[in-house]
């Protein structure tokens, strides 16, 4: 369970370190928000800037992603990245293709 100091809560969670995508966990997500961002490994947060508005289960890039790298939530490969994805974006179908067919 995610622990903190003061009343925040996590806006986004991140399963493992190696992630490099994480699931927002809040509904209405606006562009400019400074995020909370909770590993649920570990229980360590960090902060990060939600570049746009972001549905609640869809997946933020937690650094800059190129076309071709795969992307990586819960530690498994979810897919390939198809267009750049800048650091705080929504990774979507717009930009992340799965790899199964």
């Amino acid at each position: 369970m995610f622990r903190s100091t003061s009343k925040e809560i996590p806006h986004l969670l991140v399963h493992q370190k190696a992630d490099n995508v994480g699931v927002v966990v809040i509904e209405g997500l606006t562009a400019g928000t400074d995020m909370l961002c909770c590993i649920t490994h570990d229980n360590s947060t960090f902060r990060l800037i939600a570049k746009a508005d972001v549905p609640i289960g869809h997946k933020i890039a937690l650094r800059d992603l190129k076309i071709g790298d795969t992307a990586i939530k819960y530690g498994e490969d979810i897919g390939k990245i198809i267009a750049d994805v800048p650091r705080g974006t929504h990774v979507h179908t717009q930009n992340c293709k799965t790899k199964r067919w």
